[in-house]
């Protein structure tokens, strides 16, 4: 099969990753993949990397003339038997293709359709691939046609941590016995990153060596670095930035918190989930899809912060229940959150339509 990938995203978040993992099972699998990206853009240079045939497009938000004009000649040379959207803006580039065109597009986000243009941009693809229930619940609700959305949970690659994370914590402040909390998402403000640093203080009234690492960056960078400084955080919380080590980072968590208010899924989670790791996180979006609360860890409502710190609380100071729910965690990635299950179920979908 041939398959044209789309993405127009400026920076690199889990929804790049999502794509190039799906172009790289793909052209494992013999298929012949082309990416085409936003020039200069982090998917460019990794996809190129990773020996994928690799175009830089001009892509520029909804309204970018140059990019889908050049999509368009990309379609018409390459002549693909799927051209699968990854991102909004792409799926608006994509609205200049002809008729014949078989698309397929990603929604990766629960944020509700908004305007003419978001309901116009999804109708005309064949298929429509949400990334979990509550996902494909929201592009109903949007009046998307049921009957062309697919539930293809995202998907991480299985491989064992890499060493060096002790290592990484220490060079981050982290005492040796401390019990830490690691966070791993853009910071921005469906991210509710918040609600987490409210939480930390409680938690810190109660387990006063515990340590919160929070690993991303985003517009809100500042604003909560200051926040965490004002609720008198600055011993107790590291924000680490942007990391290339969360193989070895995120085993070295003792628990794993998401605290979103809106989440499709959430692959950080399944990374935390692949390395055996208790997650703590909010019953936003597609989380409970991934995290049963008391078997793979707690789940507890969105912008609670007492809620999420009593959470955090219990997990940590129960050792045992703590590796019980890692492990319980380790089986459902297997089964039903690898990279591997979700490339061959994409392919499923195209096979409905190509």
């Amino acid at each position: 099969m041939k398959v044209l990938h789309v993405d127009s995203a400026r920076g690199w978040r889990g929804g790049q990753n999502q794509v190039l993992l799906t172009a790289e099972g793909m052209a494992r699998r013999g298929h012949e993949v082309v990416v085409a990206c936003r020039a200069g853009a982090p998917l460019e240079a990794r996809s190129r990397a990773a020996g994928l045939d690799t175009r830089g497009l001009g892509f520029g938000g909804d309204f970018a003339p140059a990019a889908a004009l050049a999509l368009r000649r990309l379609v018409s040379t390459f002549r693909p038997d799927v051209v699968h959207l990854h991102d909004p803006h792409a799926a608006a580039a994509a609205l200049l293709l002809p008729r014949s065109a078989v698309v397929v597009a990603s929604r990766r986000v629960d944020f509700p359709l908004r305007g003419a243009l978001s309901r116009w941009k999804y109708r005309r693809c064949r298929r429509l691939i949400a990334v979990s229930r509550a996902v494909a619940r929201v592009l109903e609700q949007g009046a998307v046609e049921g009957a062309r959305v697919r539930v293809v949970y995202e998907g991480v690659p299985d491989r064992p941590p890499a060493p060096g994370g002790d290592t990484a914590l220490a060079a981050l402040g982290i005492p040796a016995a401390a019990p830490v909390v690691g966070n791993v998402a853009a910071l921005t403000a469906h991210k509710d990153h918040a609600t987490l640093l409210a939480a930390a203080a409680v938690v810190r009234a109660e387990l006063s060596d515990a340590r919160f690492v929070i690993v991303g960056q985003g517009e809100l960078e500042r604003q909560l670095q200051a926040h965490a400084a004002t609720l008198g955080l600055s011993g107790t919380v590291v924000f680490a930035g942007f990391r290339r080590d969360l193989d070895a980072l995120i085993p070295a968590f003792d628990v794993f918190c998401l605290s979103s208010r809106l989440e499709g899924l959430g692959t950080s989670l399944l990374d935390a989930m692949c390395y055996g790791r208790a997650v703590v996180a909010t019953a936003a979006g597609g989380i409970p899809e991934a995290v049963e609360d008391g078997v793979t860890g707690r789940v507890v409502p969105p912008r609670d912060a007492d809620a999420l710190a009593a959470a955090l609380v219990d997990v940590l100071q129960d050792a045992r229940r703590r590796e019980a729910m890692g492990a319980a965690a380790r089986r459902r990635f297997l089964e039903r959150f690898t990279a591997d299950r979700m490339v061959e179920e994409t392919l499923g979908v195209y096979a409905e339509v190509a």
